[in-house]
């Protein structure tokens, strides 16, 4: 019996030990994948054997996906594509692969970012309430649709990017109730899917202190229901080195923390692809930030798009060489 219960218990201690060493997530937006797959592109490692991005970066530390949704999105391949059926099939692949599973909800049929909260043309003309049902009905049909691809989805956004609020006009901070309503409508129809499902609401410029505490203040008046607390980090976009911003987003974590009572989560983050050490630099020192928050309060650190290279792209601030190879700047989440 004595032999019995200890190895009960041995098993006990090791699968906390390896649930407690998954609790970090580290991963990335790949959402272009298979857009770029589709036109041809090819990834290679760094012994120039063609492999599988996801492969790549698994291998390189990263065990999560973050997957947009647009509502009704055109078949361009750099800003449409990420239907629910393409989002749903994809985030099959990457969970069988062994990745956790983020969704994005942008409420757009393209991107939707602090710049922009463009209504999907289907809704464009509805009345606030209808608004608000579509909001629900759409996220809860979303969420369906994976949960019975057996999808364990783990977090889902509420909005991308949203400082200014999201489906302007209606939903523009300029009307917080309104707002209020849109985001807990987005809330309770992740939660009626799976209530173990956390559910995110992001921001930009994860280093500007005021910014999140004027919005998650006026969220807090409005009753608005979350879990995490999700942030970008692009110090490029301000116009400044890391070094000279991260004391600012540590800060910010630990009181968002402490002042809201919510978990924490870099959920895009991003350096110049072709600034290698100092992009490493700027993961390391995030991953760090993130992880020293008391509690285990802070959840992970994700890059945006590190697959998408520039070639192909358009876009600077991917972690890919020129060559198909990945940035040894990745090697930053090996650790």
């Amino acid at each position: 019996m004595r032999k019995i219960i200890l190895s009960t218990l041995i098993v006990t201690l090791l699968s906390i030990c390896k649930n407690t060493a998954q609790e970090f997530a580290k991963g990335a937006d790949v959402s272009w994948l298979p857009q770029m797959e589709a036109t041809g592109y090819q990834f290679y490692d760094t012994d120039g054997t063609k492999k599988d991005a996801l492969l790549l970066l698994k291998e390189r530390g990263m065990n999560t996906v973050r997957l947009r949704v647009f509502v009704n999105p055109s078949d361009d391949p750099q800003s449409g594509h990420c239907s629910k059926e393409e989002t749903v099939a994809f985030a099959v692949r990457a969970q069988k692969m062994g990745f956790r599973i983020m969704i994005d909800f942008h409420y757009s049929d393209s991107w939707a970012d602090p710049s922009k909260q463009n209504k999907p043309a289907a809704w464009k003309d509805l009345p606030f309430p209808k608004l608000a049902d579509a909001v629900y009905n759409h996220t809860f049909e979303v969420m369906t649709a994976l949960q019975k691809a057996n999808v364990k989805t783990e977090w889902v956004q509420v909005g991308n990017e949203i400082p200014g609020g999201m489906l302007w006009p209606d939903g523009s901070t300029t009307n917080w109730k309104q707002l209020g309503i849109l985001l807990n409508n987005g809330y309770a129809a992740v939660k009626a899917v799976d209530q173990s499902i956390k559910v995110i609401v992001h921001l930009d410029e994860g280093d500007n202190i005021e910014k999140f505490r004027t919005f998650f203040d006026n969220a807090t008046a409005q009753k608005v229901q979350y879990d995490v607390i999700g942030l970008s980090y692009y110090p490029f976009w301000v116009k400044k080195d890391y070094t000279e911003t991260i004391a600012n987003l540590t800060f910010n974590l630990n009181d968002l923390v402490k002042r809201y009572n919510k978990e924490v989560m870099i959920v895009e983050v991003g350096g110049e692809y072709d600034k290698i050490e100092n992009t490493k630099g700027l993961l390391e020192a995030t991953i760090r930030a993130v992880k020293n928050v008391p509690n285990n309060k802070g959840l992970g650190v994700l890059y945006w798009e590190p697959q998408g290279e520039k070639s192909w792209s358009g876009y600077s601030l991917s972690a890919w060489l020129s060559d198909g190879n990945p940035s040894p700047a990745l090697d930053a989440f090996k650790n």
